[in-house]
């Protein structure tokens, strides 16, 4: 079975969000192994800072994960390519995806470099906690298309 990491800057406060993400883990699970790493995230804003969280999001990747940084200079990904790139990834053996979502600063270049691939939303900017509960849908959108599932329309 896949495992699908969600790496990501902070702890989410808000109850509907963790609410949400709970829902989502529920049914992602039917798909794939969903697992979602929290990192601290730091109070101050710097470049300092960026480079501390850096370090931390690299040593929680696994290893052999193809590995997706969400940043606004990424590539726009309709639901249904979200997909289709998932599902070319299962052909191609690759066992366990990783989606990295940055702190209030984004993500150092360090990060994004050792990303395979970088994946944007919007070029609008979200809130980091409501960024997990909006790729966690889309995760579970993803699977629906590829198992055929009306989810989708």
């Amino acid at each position: 079975m896949l495992t699908v990491n969600v790496i990501a800057v902070g702890k989410i406060k808000e109850k509907y969000f963790t609410d949400a993400l709970n829902e989502y883990s529920k049914r992602l699970s039917k798909f794939c192994k969903f697992n979602i790493v929290e990192v601290k995230d730091e109070p101050e804003t710097s470049n300092a800072i960026l480079e501390k969280e850096s370090a931390l999001i690299l040593s929680k990747i696994p290893e052999n994960s193809y590995i997706f940084a969400l940043c606004v200079e990424g590539a726009s990904y309709s639901s249904e390519e979200l997909a289709g790139a998932i599902g070319k990834l299962q052909v191609d053996g690759v066992s366990a995806i990783t989606f990295i979502i940055g702190g209030s600063l984004g993500l150092a270049d360090e990060v994004k470099r050792r990303a395979n691939a970088r994946l944007s939303f919007s070029k609008m900017t979200f809130p980091h906690q409501l960024m997990r509960v909006i790729l966690s849908e889309q995760l579970y959108r993803a699977f629906k298309i590829l198992n055929n599932h009306t989810y989708h329309k």
